[in-house]
């Protein structure tokens, strides 16, 4: 198993952030982090659970603040999709040992190994995992930026990427500029480029019926992690995922989203927004506005993991703005 020190050296990111709270995350964080599963649950694990959302697509939600030795093994959210002919996995995970299990649950349910790994972004708590795939030597997409970020952080460590090496392969498919189609046989899969949580974005979105995975774009219940956001094309992408007429949308992080959740997480970006101008307009720096933040009470509860989560939000708002006022 991927040990903590190590997982938190290779995500540097979004799980760097969120693992504070596995040690001190309230009752109310952990609830709501792993709220009640919205479809039959084909799996259940420590860090995780598998919900049916229709015939040949499962959404995997991870819940490592159920805490445990094993809590870090997928920590992202994830999926898979069989067609006739081929069945797709969505993201790398956190670790090796989580892709693994990931796929051994594809061929339990659909009957073969995954066909196609589709990695969302480059940071850790997703990414880390993809060489656990690689026995079933399926093809990734991924974007180019994507795989030119995590080379480049691995330079940083001064270290490999193994998540890099796999995607240096020939099997890389990259998707830049415009829609990637999947045909499974018998149902189509469009794999979305898109931007804003960190410079390059992929989405997931099943034809039929409507599901939609948004990796990290969406958060639900829990306050999204700027470290990398373009806060302008973070609200413009959400609101592009929501425009897909879907009937779930699986978050990066946090429970299975239907489109009152996505319009009230809309709403929290917008908040954050506002408030975030309104200090560059006044010359309150970042880090003193975000002192004084709190999402409105009408927009629900958000858990926050870890006391950077709003400054990292208002100097993201506070670099855009000042680049481009």
């Amino acid at each position: 198993m991927t040990t903590r020190r190590a997982f938190l050296a290779a995500a540097g990111s979004c799980a760097a952030h969120l693992a504070v709270a596995l040690a001190a995350g309230t009752p109310a964080a952990r609830r709501l982090f792993a709220a009640a599963p919205s479809g039959p649950l084909v799996a259940l694990e420590p860090w995780g659970r598998i919900e049916r959302l229709a015939e040949g697509a499962w959404a995997l939600v991870s819940t490592p603040l159920e805490g445990g030795p094993d809590a870090m093994r997928t920590f992202s959210n994830g999926g898979i999709v069989a067609g006739r002919d081929g069945v797709v996995v969505i993201e790398g995970l956190a670790s090796e040992e989580g892709a693994a299990w990931l796929a051994g649950k594809a061929r339990e349910l659909t009957g073969r190994a995954p066909d196609w790994v589709v990695l969302t972004h480059y940071h850790g708590d997703h990414s880390t995992g993809i060489g656990g795939y690689e026995p079933a030597r399926p093809l990734y997409l991924t974007t180019a930026a994507t795989r030119e970020e995590l080379d480049r952080r691995a330079a940083d460590r001064g270290e490999p990427s193994p998540a890099a090496a796999v995607l240096a392969s020939y099997r890389a498919r990259l998707v830049d500029s415009g829609d990637t189609t999947l045909d499974l046989g018998g149902r189509r899969v469009r794999v979305v480029p898109h931007s804003g949580h960190t410079r390059s974005d992929l989405a997931v979105v099943l034809e039929d019926p409507r599901l939609v995975w948004c990796g990290d774009l969406v958060w639900n219940g829990l306050f999204p992690n700027y470290v990398d956001a373009t806060p302008s094309e973070l609200s413009r992408n959400v609101r592009a995922l929501l425009d897909e007429p879907a009937d779930r949308w699986v978050p990066g992080h946090g429970s299975l989203a239907d489109r009152a959740a996505v319009v009230t997480y809309v709403s929290l970006l917008d908040d954050v927004e506002a408030a975030a101008r309104r200090g560059v307009e006044a010359g309150i720096p970042a880090a003193d506005a975000a002192r004084g933040y709190r999402p409105p009470a009408a927009l629900g509860e958000w858990v926050l993991f870890g006391d950077r989560y709003y400054g990292l939000a208002f100097s993201a708002w506070e670099r855009e703005l000042r680049q481009n006022p």
